[in-house]
């Protein structure tokens, strides 16, 4: 089994609990968090830092100005682009361990130049009511990294 650590990859977060619930979520599973472009709160907020508890110091954080830095600091990395408007199912994806899960701002989600990343995937999680427009960034990450664990073997111990 390849042990290289999923990435999960908050573009723009607004919200300081959800980036707070993500990183105690990267910090219980191995994952790496990397934050991109202008945060919607300071990385010392309050409300972010009691998200993510005292577990900040086994988050291994990255802060990106640019999403394009980030792929040109991981060009190897194959990347998932979660979208309410993609086609395939984050259920039916073939994840690899080291690979890039990269989710949208709370208020619009990834921009179409995003979702035209060259190489990239685009997946969605499934929302059966028609009044629900998405789900919370931080339930959303959890779901796909859990499924990506569990496809990848990473659940078996």
């Amino acid at each position: 089994m390849n042990n290289q650590p999923f990435h999960i990859v908050l573009i723009e977060p607004e919200i300081p609990p959800n980036t707070g619930n993500v990183a105690r979520l990267c910090a219980a599973t191995g994952t790496v968090l990397h934050l991109v472009g202008k945060l919607g709160f300071s990385i010392s907020d309050k409300h972010l830092k009691r998200a993510g508890l005292d577990y900040w110091e086994a988050v291994q954080l990255y802060r990106w100005r640019h999403f394009s830095d980030l792929l040109a600091a991981f060009p190897d990395r194959r990347v998932w682009l979660t979208s309410k408007r993609a086609e395939q199912n984050y259920a039916n994806a073939d994840f690899q361990p080291g690979d890039l899960l990269v989710f949208g701002k709370e208020t619009e989600g990834l921009s179409e130049e995003l979702l035209a990343t060259p190489g990239g995937r685009t997946i969605r999680i499934p929302i059966f009511s028609p009044l629900v427009r998405s789900l919370n960034l931080s339930t959303a990450a959890g779901i796909v990294l859990y499924e990506a664990l569990r496809r990848t073997g990473q659940l078996d111990g």
